[in-house]
């Protein structure tokens, strides 16, 4: 990978390829020449995220040691980067920005907390904070309140619990920062929509919105996550699958897909913002 440093700060280097510039600028440039910008954003979203079907799956791309580095990969996702990659593709095309750098920046923003990138435990790493934080930032709205959410607490630390499996949190000052943050998440209060009301909650999904999973298991929120697509009035996800080993547009509803397992227990639901374009310029 190439690797920039940028004069502000030691922390403030960007890993990417060539390879990921050239997909980046040639989604922005394509988008640019067909006036996608102009496209309903549910729309633009989808066009996008199928652009990406079919590119690898591959876990913990952004551990780059214990540095935190800007990762820029448009080869290979998991399912949070395929969903910070593409809502960055599609807000700098609404923002009229074609190049690398501005991608870059934006997908920064989005990725941490305020926008801000200090080290590991500035990452957004668990979901329902990203969905807060985001909301905050003014580049979604979190609909799952609206639209059957149920309130709930929950006892979020599943990163600290796991300390040796994570370097970056061998340094006592960023496993403080990042116990901290876990427990500024504990106290929140977020909502899910419970599996069981799914079908009155499914009318009022759109093509584009995002899903996550919720799960009952211990210390975490969501454990996974992709984009709504209608057919037929009814769900589907477009996500970057382990099991299928890449993107993919499921062949099940996200209805079968919850009531698969025990510990898929309901969604959450978020929608980008039509006017966040100005957030991101």
């Amino acid at each position: 990978m190439t690797s920039l440093l940028s004069d502000k700060n030691k922390n403030a280097d960007v890993v990417f390829t060539p390879k990921d510039q050239s997909i980046c600028e040639d989604i922005l440039q394509t988008a640019a020449r067909q006036n996608d910008k102009d496209k309903p954003l549910s729309e633009l979203i989808v066009s996008t995220a199928l652009r990406f079907v079919g590119t690898p799956y591959e876990p913990q791309t952004l551990e780059q040691g214990p540095a935190e580095p800007l990762v820029v990969n448009l080869r290979a996702f998991d399912c949070s980067t395929f969903i910070e990659t593409v809502a960055a593709t599609v807000l700098a095309t609404k923002s009229k920005n074609e190049n690398f750098a501005d991608f870059m920046s934006i997908l920064e923003r989005i990725r941490y907390r305020k926008g801000l990138r200090d080290c590991y435990a500035s990452r957004l790493h668990y979901f329902t904070e990203w969905i807060w934080d985001n909301q905050r930032k003014g580049f979604l709205v979190d609909l799952t309140p609206q639209i059957g959410g149920i309130p709930m607490k929950k006892g979020i630390h599943d990163i600290t619990n796991h300390r040796n499996e994570h370097k970056q949190l061998q340094d006592e000052n960023v496993f403080r920062k990042m116990r901290n943050a876990e427990t500024i998440c504990s106290r929140r209060i977020f909502h899910v929509i419970p599996k069981e009301s799914w079908r009155p909650t499914e009318e009022k999904i759109e093509n584009g919105d995002i899903i996550a999973i919720a799960t009952n298991r211990e210390s975490i929120d969501v454990i996974h996550v992709g984009f709504a697509v209608l057919k037929k009035k009814r769900v589907y996800i477009l996500h970057a699958s382990s099991n299928a080993k890449g993107v993919v547009l499921s062949d099940m509803t996200v209805n079968r897909y919850l009531q698969q397992r025990s510990y898929r227990t309901g969604i959450l639901v978020a929608r980008l913002k039509e006017n966040s374009n100005k957030n991101a310029s």
